[in-house]
C-alpha cells in the first residue's frame, strides 16, 4: 500500500467531492468506485473505499448508475439526510433503501454523496442530484430495494468493500 499526501484540490478534483478530507491527513484512493455483480432475478454491486464513509458514498453511486446514465444528470438539487439503525449492516441497508424512496416519491436521481459523520448506528449525508426530465433523462432500470441476501460489508489491506444485491 503506498500512502501520499496530495492537496485538498487534486483530491476533490479526483473524486468529485465524494471524499471531504481535511488538511494534513494521509488519504488512500481506491482504484475504484463500485462493480456491477449479476444476479438471477435481481442484480448487485460490490463498492469500495478506503474508509467506511466513502465505502458507503460509492454504494449509493453504484445504486444510482445502475438506474440511470449519471453524466445526463447535474447537481443542482441538494437533500441531507440523517438515518440512524441497530448496527452498520442495518444502516447501510436502511441509506440506499431511503435514497431510493426519494426517487421513487420526488423522483431524484442523486450523483454525489457527501458523508458527513457515520457511526456505526448513524450516518449524516448531504446527496446532490436533479429531478428527472422526461424527456432529457432516461432510466436504465428499476431498483425496488436493497436486500440482506448476500449482504457482506469487510475491510481488506485497509481498504472496504460492500456487496449488495438489489431487488429489481
Amino acid at each position: 500500500m503506498i500512502r501520499v499526501k496530495l492537496p485538498l484540490d487534486f483530491l476533490a478534483h479526483l473524486r468529485h467531492g465524494i471524499m471531504k478530507p481535511t488538511p494534513g491527513h494521509v488519504v488512500r484512493i481506491v482504484d475504484k468506485s463500485f462493480e456491477v455483480v449479476d444476479h438471477t432475478a435481481d442484480i448487485g454491486i460490490v463498492a469500495y473505499g478506503a474508509d467506511i464513509k466513502q465505502v458507503f458514498a460509492n454504494a449509493a453511486l453504484g445504486l444510482f448508475n445502475l438506474m440511470a446514465d449519471l453524466d445526463d444528470f447535474e447537481e443542482g438539487l441538494q437533500r441531507e439526510l440523517e438515518l440512524s439503525a441497530e448496527d452498520v449492516e442495518v444502516l447501510l441497508i436502511e441509506w440506499l433503501n431511503e435514497l431510493i424512496y426519494i426517487f421513487d416519491v420526488e423522483h431524484i436521481i442523486f450523483k454525489r454523496f457527501e458523508i458527513e459523520e457515520l457511526t456505526s448506528t448513524q450516518v449524516k449525508a448531504r446527496c446532490f442530484g436533479e429531478k428527472i426530465k422526461p424527456g432529457q433523462h432516461k432510466l436504465k432500470r428499476e431498483i425496488k430495494a436493497a436486500t440482506y441476501h448476500m449482504l457482506r460489508i469487510s475491510k481488506e489491506d485497509g481498504s472496504y468493500k460492500v456487496q449488495v444485491i438489489f431487488d429489481i
